[in-house]
């Protein structure tokens, strides 16, 4: 999907943080005549098809496909393009040529906000194991409140066409009712990285059977709420991964920033500068200093419309309930000044349990494998600086600075789609994620580690076409 300034209802609907995509899913039944092609066979495709089990999953199901990849899981409805609308440029090539397994299912849990495959179950996860296996294994959690599938197109297809095993996971609850999950403040995000942390493990142990060896590497990556799982498995299950690229992660600190800390001064402030007139720039000084860059400006409209107030109310609504009462999850554009208005949600002054449900998924700084963070110096989602500066800040703080490095892409933002409305003003973070994940596949091989952390500068003769294709980490 195309995005641009005039966003229609249902699309904000479908998006938040990381830019859900939340239309009704399709069932996704598989039905390609490609499908369970016949036995087992000793080795090629699909082999020991029958014998793949995922501990401790409650339901699976595994299809032998001529396709991995989006080229062919759209028409053998093994994927669910709703899943990942809006999170790519239109023109992003499409690799194809990779046979093998698909293992989709769930483990169990009690809620039923994923209605894929017509489950009505959470805790979904797909498993891909191409014939052709580099020896490595990929997981992620999804951005935003997305399902399984969401990334697909941004990381699946390249990682597969790579020879990797890929894994990914809804993280236990999805959609804008996601706060609805568990039976304490934090619980649904808390869930998240008990999800990843289950795949991981039942991955590992699937690929095990697949090729009769583990994996020789386990990376982990993702992007928005993916890239805070990330770093949440690196600073608490090391054991578990070599390494991994955060494309954008979600901060949570306890005491800030988070997104509590700047969403409310967006939504109290955005109004007046809209509207023009003497106030304007004032306004626009108090978004500055909330820490929407200057520059920024021109994608202010559009997150306006579809992030800033959706995703202030469903996350506060997960952590803080209390703050408006019987309301459920705020009012939806509220004036600054109305009664339980998140537009004047003051994170410090809320009371102690608040800020212990943000404590127990913050993060802490202390990761304990080689990780690479991209971040775009336009995000107007998660502010640069207010959150993936901060973080790389807390690395060094907990010294283990010589575990990471961090690339500040210019005129990248959160969502990379916007590239194709604004393409002489953004550039996509894509290319960025891919050259990071090859420069952490590298460190990993030979000990050589990436360019030291800088802002990677847009060049000035690039075109839209050449910064869709590639991304120079030591330029």
């Amino acid at each position: 999907m195309v995005l641009s300034t005039g966003v229609t209802s249902s699309w904000r609907r479908r998006t938040a943080l990381g830019a859900l995509a939340l239309a009704t899913a399709t069932a996704l039944l598989p039905s390609s005549a490609s499908a369970r092609p016949g036995p087992d066979r000793a080795a090629g495709h699909c082999a020991n098809q029958s014998q793949l089990r995922v501990p401790g999953a409650a339901h699976q199901q595994a299809d032998c496909l001529n396709e991995l990849t989006t080229a062919g899981t759209v028409d053998s409805g093994h994927t669910d393009p709703a899943d990942w609308a809006g999170l790519t440029p239109q023109g992003l090539a499409v690799p194809e040529g990779v046979p093998g397994i698909q293992v989709d299912g769930y483990f169990p849990d009690s809620s039923t906000t994923n209605t894929n495959h017509g489950w009505n179950h959470d805790a979904q996860f797909v498993i891909r194991l191409p014939d052709r296996w580099n020896g490595g294994l990929v997981v992620a959690g999804t951005p935003g409140n997305r399902e399984q599938y969401a990334n697909d197109r941004a990381i699946a297809d390249w990682v597969l066409a790579r020879g990797y095993a890929y894994a990914a996971t809804d993280k236990g609850n999805t959609g804008l009712d996601f706060h609805r999950d568990g039976s304490r403040p934090g619980d649904a995000v808390a869930e998240w990285n008990t999800r990843l942390t289950q795949l991981t493990r039942a991955a590992r142990a699937v690929v095990a059977q697949r090729y009769h060896r583990p994996p020789a590497r386990t990376l982990v990556t993702g992007m928005s709420n993916g890239g805070y799982l990330v770093r949440w498995q690196l600073e608490n299950h090391p054991e578990l991964y070599d390494g991994g690229v955060d494309w954008e992660g979600t901060l949570w600190h306890s005491e800030g920033p988070n997104l509590f800390t700047f969403l409310p001064p967006a939504l109290r402030h955005y109004p007046a500068y809209a509207a023009g007139g003497p106030d304007a720039d004032r306004a626009r000084e108090e978004l500055h200093r909330a820490g929407f860059p200057a520059g920024s400006e021109f994608l202010w409209p559009f997150h306006h419309q579809v992030y800033w107030d959706l995703t202030q109310r469903i996350y506060r609504e997960e952590f803080d309930p209390a703050f408006d009462g019987a309301t459920e999850a705020g009012t939806p554009y509220c004036a600054s000044g109305t009664p339980g208005c998140d537009a004047d949600y003051d994170y410090a002054a809320r009371p102690a349990e608040v800020h212990k449900a943000v404590q127990r998924v913050a993060l802490t700084g202390r990761i304990g494998k080689p990780l690479i963070t991209i971040h775009g110096t336009l995000d107007v989602l998660l502010p640069i600086g207010e959150g993936s500066d901060v973080y790389s800040r807390m690395i060094r703080e907990a010294g283990r600075g010589h575990l990471h490095r961090y690339y500040r892409i210019e005129d990248g933002t959160h969502t990379d789609s916007l590239v194709d409305s604004f393409p002489d003003r953004l550039r996509p973070l894509l290319p960025c994620h891919r050259s990071s994940f090859t420069a952490l596949e590298n460190w990993l091989t030979t000990g050589q580690r990436p360019p030291a952390n800088h802002t990677v500068v847009r060049p000035e003769d690039a075109t839209a076409a050449s910064l869709l294709t590639s991304c120079r980490l030591d330029g």
